[in-house]
Parts: structure tokens; sequence; C-alpha cells
């Protein structure tokens, strides 16, 4: 039955056989290229329709990017051990995923460092033309006659210093950075995908990060300071006020939490806390790039965490300083004042900084080569003719050196024996055989803790770890590559400050005070 079955099924195919052999040889040859164009033109056909198919499959996922339509849901990622805190607009992490940051530091091309943050929704805001100028062009004196129509603006003269208040609500300016928080309320520039944050920043180094970077701007303020330049400070709110700060005043300046908007040109401040706190000084104030859409035409600023306690008195007397001429710091060096809480003699000529911090000093100075504080006449480098000092012609102090005044020399009025860094403008664009090494005069030690980082090899992943929290700063910079180039710089300082250690016979000491 089977056997008869087959037959008939391969009958028609060996008859259609036996009469293809019976043809000739020029109709068979016909007949072969007939079918293999039928099947070529089958082939391409079906090819381009899967391609077809594949192209608008991928214009589709294009288009859902794009508008922002792939949603990760992280309720069910959070783990359960995660406390929810209250603070500036406080991001959990969507995952417990680890992010990696390879040390090579030849790139073709940037790593890209994937996030685990759906996109921002971006919405357009309208804002008038005349309150947007005015921020533009940072002439905030025009702004009274725009907000004399509004309910809270006020301009006064006080013991702080005069000062021009302005009320961004009623002037229907809003930050944009505010918005995308309003839409997407989980989400911070500042970057933390792990349980906790490097064990270098303290958690009062993360709030404050998180206010400076997504706080809602309620008043902008431009503060004049006498004969010093005048500071922009914005009063900002977030859904849970940090308002615990030690030391914190409230006044008509800041009445709550604030921060300090310098110029775009100023990022150096940014890397510089950073530094800081990998090589354990902790001398600088927390500080952020963000990006306001009323001032200097939505380019990123450094923001510093406003500190009232550096202003024991009012503004207008300007900062807790230490008056020193280079003659004098010298002279104290000399004495090691206050060391081992030992009170100086009244005529030895010691002011009230610990004789250690002038050490921490000397070497953060050194890495960012910034001259302002111990070398404000450029005295040991060839300045360009750019540079401050030259075009103010300070330069021709030198002759007189032990005459030079510091400045920037900064503390807390509560706490005089140790200082604070700001105005931390460094450079990354000198050379090598230019460097300052007169920051470094008179320097018998330096900190153990710091100079344990550069020798252990370990510079690099620590920066990149701690910049990279800071979205905004690390996009500005060029992403990794930028962020490697300035790394690149510090590393090869570092290297010259170990031979400067080494050839000068330079203590290496732990400075816990």
């Amino acid at each position: 039955m089977g056997k008869s079955r087959s037959h008939w099924l391969c009958f028609p195919f060996l008859k259609l056989s036996s009469g293809f052999r019976r043809f000739p040889l020029s109709k068979r040859s016909l007949i072969i290229a007939s079918v293999c164009v039928v099947y070529l033109f089958f082939v391409v056909s079906q090819v381009g329709h899967s391609q077809q198919q594949r192209d608008r499959r991928t214009d589709k996922d294009k288009y859902r990017h794009t508008r922002g339509l792939y949603h990760v849901d992280i309720n069910d990622a959070l783990p359960d051990s995660v406390d929810v805190q209250t603070g500036a607009s406080f991001a959990v992490p969507t995952r417990s995923n680890v992010v990696y940051i390879t040390l090579k530091s030849k790139r073709l091309k940037p790593a890209n460092i994937r996030g685990t943050i759906r996109p921002k929704l971006r919405r357009k805001v309208r804002r008038t033309k005349s309150a947007n100028s005015a921020f533009t062009q940072n002439k905030l004196g025009t702004l009274d006659q725009d907000a004399g129509q509004t309910k809270r603006n006020r301009s006064h003269k006080t013991s702080w210093g005069e000062t021009r208040d302005v009320d961004y609500q009623s002037l229907d300016i809003i930050d944009k950075s505010h918005i995308d928080a309003q839409t997407d309320s989980h989400v911070s520039s500042i970057r933390i995908y792990s349980q906790r944050a490097p064990p270098w920043l303290s958690p009062q180094d993360v709030r404050a990060m998180r206010f400076l970077a997504d706080a809602k701007v309620l008043r902008i303020k431009e503060v004049s300071r006498g004969d010093s330049p005048s500071l922009l400070i914005f009063e900002g709110r977030t859904n849970g006020s940090i308002t615990n700060q030690k030391h914190t005043k409230l006044s008509n300046v800041c009445g709550g939490q604030c921060g300090v908007i310098s110029r775009p040109v100023d990022t150096t401040e940014v890397f510089a806390f950073h530094l800081d706190r990998v090589l354990g000084l902790n001398r600088t104030l927390p500080a952020v790039s963000r990006k306001f859409s009323f001032l200097h035409d939505g380019q990123p600023c450094p923001v510093v965490s406003w500190d009232a306690s550096l202003y024991p008195g009012d503004l207008a007397a300007g900062w807790s300083t230490v008056r020193l001429t280079w003659g004098e710091y010298q002279s104290s060096l000399k004495q090691r004042c206050w060391h081992k809480n030992t009170s100086p003699k009244p005529d030895s000529g010691c002011s009230t900084v610990h004789h250690y911090e002038w050490s921490k000093l000397a070497l953060f100075d050194f890495l960012l080569q910034i001259h302002n504080r111990l070398d404000p006449s450029c005295c040991g480098f060839r300045p360009r003719q750019e540079d401050v000092c030259g075009e103010l012609g300070h330069h021709t102090e030198c002759r007189d050196q032990n005459h030079i005044k510091l400045t920037n020399i900064i503390y807390r009025g509560h706490d005089p024996r140790h200082l604070v860094f700001t105005n931390n403008k460094g450079f990354f664009d000198r050379n090598e055989d230019n460097l300052d090494f007169r920051l470094l005069d008179g320097i018998k030690e330096l900190p153990e803790q710091a100079v344990s980082v550069l020798k252990s090899r370990r510079l690099r992943e620590k920066l990149l770890q701690s910049l990279f929290l800071d979205q905004m700063y690390w996009e500005s910079q060029g992403g990794r590559q930028g962020i490697d180039k300035l790394i690149d710089v510090i590393e090869r300082r570092a290297k010259v400050l170990l031979t400067y250690i080494n050839a000068h016979g330079i203590k290496v000491i732990a400075m816990n005070v």
C-alpha cells in the first residue's frame, strides 16, 4: 500500500523529467535560465520587504525614545532596605547596578556610561523678553523697574550692604532645571546609582550638592561688598528644605539656604571641591555646576554653598581674613604657631591659624596652581598678559617681596584655627616648566593622607568616581574625554610634587587637627 502511494506521488515528477530530457539542449538551457531569473526575483523581493520592515521598526523606536515613551518603573526596583530621606529632591537609585569606570587614559571615543533613569521630558517656558535680556546681560539694576509692579520686590540698604531682591515667581521666570524636577520628581542631576556616595563625601556634602543642583529658585540677590566684587546669591527651596547647617545665620541676605552663583569661566570651583574631598583636606565649600535659564544664556555656572559664618560682622566688612605679608607668613612658618595646641608668645607675630593649615593650603594650591592667596603678585612664575596680576601691574611688586600682602586667607568666625579655601581659581593650562614653586616656600611638612593618595596611583579613579556624580559639570567638560584631560594635568603636577618632596626632605606627617 505504501509503495503504490509513493509511486503515484513520484509519477508526475518522473514524467516531467523524462519529457525534459527529450528537449534539445537550447530549450533546456532557456528553461533553466528562466527558472533562475524567477527565483532571483523572488529572493530580491523578499530581502527588500524585510529591510523595509526593519527600517520602520527602528524609526518607530527612535520616535519613542525622542518622545520619552519608554518608562522605567522604579517602584518595584527599590530594595526594602532603602530609607526614603527628605532632602533636596533626594534621588534614590533606580536599580541595584554598579557603574564601572575604566581607567584607560587614551580613548578614541568617550566612555558611554549608561544611566538608569528615563529621559527627562522638556517643556518650553514663555519668558518675558525684558527680564530675560536683563539677566542675560547680568544687569540686575534694571530689574528694579521691571519688578516695581510685583508684590515682593524691594530695594534697600542694610548693614549687610546694598541688596537688590527680586521675586522670580512674580516675574514669571522659572528655573528650567526645576521644571524638569517637577516633571520627574525623582530625577536629580547628582548621580548616585549605588546605595551610598563615595566615602570621601559626607552626608552633609551630598545634601548640599543636591540642594545646589536641584532646589527651586525663590529669589536672587546682587549683594554689594564695598570695594570687593558683588555677590550673586540665590535662595532656594526643596521638598524638605535643609536648615540644620551648623552656625547658619538667618539674615536679610539669606533667609534660609542659599548658594552663590559664579561666572561660567570659574568652573574650577567644582573640580577644586572634589579634589579637596578626595585628598581628605575638607577645606572647601560644596560646589556644583548648574544651568539657569535666566543667566549667562543658559550656560552652566558653578554654584557654591553660602556660609554666613564667613562674615561674622556684616557683608560690607568682608570675609574673616588673616592679614599677613609674605615676610610675616614666612616667620610664622618658622614659629610653628599653635603646634601641639601651644599658645604662641604675644610678640611672636603668629596669626590665629594653626601651623598645619598652611601645609594643606600649599599642597592644594600647588596642584591647582592657585596663586591668588600665597602669591598674588605672580612672583613665582611667568604670568601672561591676560593674567590679573599682569593687567594690574602687581608683578612689579616682586622687587620687595617681604611686604607683599597675602590675600583671600579666610576662616570662619567661630573657628579661627582652620582655613576655608574659597575663590579657587585654578589654572590647567600652565606647563610643568612654569609652575609656581613659590607656593611651597617655607613648607617643611605635608599632610600624610593627601600625599598617600598621590602615591597610591588611585587619584584618577577617585576623581572620576567623584566628578561623575555632578552630571552637569561632567557634560560641560566634554564627558569622560574632557575630564581625563583635566586629571592628566593634576597627575603630572602630583609627580612633580612628589619629586620636590624627596629632593627637599619634606616630612609627611599626620595632620588630624
